[in-house]
């Protein structure tokens, strides 16, 4: 009979996760508090689902000077349980044409990759991911790249392309992408 059966390997599993987890659920608490007392200029942050601090919903500002200006750019941060070991992940919710955003609105950016060396040789070590980086250090990263796009290695392709090659093209669609996005307001 299966009645009272349990896998003692996933009990155990679960057991040892846990204060890798609550390690991290702490940190993120502490990391959301933080951001609402002391908030920064270029976004806003908080949870998707007050049951959840490990997934965020966030707002990208889009900087001054530069061809996002005046966009809200929605994005969801996702952490690991053990984060701040692994990195979380960012994914706009907003279209986005960038070279550095896969075509699923996933971000490409080298702090948000696991720590180490880079299997295909583009990154050093030191700029993946590190335990040190915060909310705060990766959603400026983040508006950074919108300032400066790197199209060496980039996430699309086609954009990158754009980016070099035929600028016009590549501006009318990020202000396409601008205005959708104060639509959306």
């Amino acid at each position: 009979s299966s009645v009272g059966f349990y896998d003692p390997n996933s009990l155990l599993r679960f057991l040892f996760s846990l204060p890798s987890m609550a390690q991290a659920s702490l940190l993120l608490q502490k990391q959301l508090k933080d951001l609402y007392k002391h908030p920064v200029d270029g976004f806003s942050a908080g949870l998707v689902d007050e049951n959840n601090i490990f997934e965020w919903n966030v707002t990208i500002i889009a900087p001054p000077d530069t061809l996002y200006e005046g966009g809200y750019f929605n994005a969801i941060m996702s952490f690991p349980s053990n984060y701040p070991y692994s990195p979380p992940t960012v994914k706009f919710t907003s279209d986005i044409w960038h070279p550095n955003v896969y075509p699923d609105g996933r971000v490409c950016i080298s702090i948000l990759h696991p720590p180490g060396e880079d299997p295909n040789g583009y990154e050093v070590a030191c700029e993946r991911w590190s335990p040190v980086h915060t909310v705060e250090s990766i959603l400026l990263s983040i508006i950074s790249m919108l300032s400066s796009p790197n199209d060496e290695s980039p996430a699309n392709v086609e954009a990158a392309k754009e980016w070099r090659d035929r600028r016009n093209e590549f501006n009318k669609k990020v202000s396409r992408c601008v205005r959708k996005s104060q639509e959306m307001l």
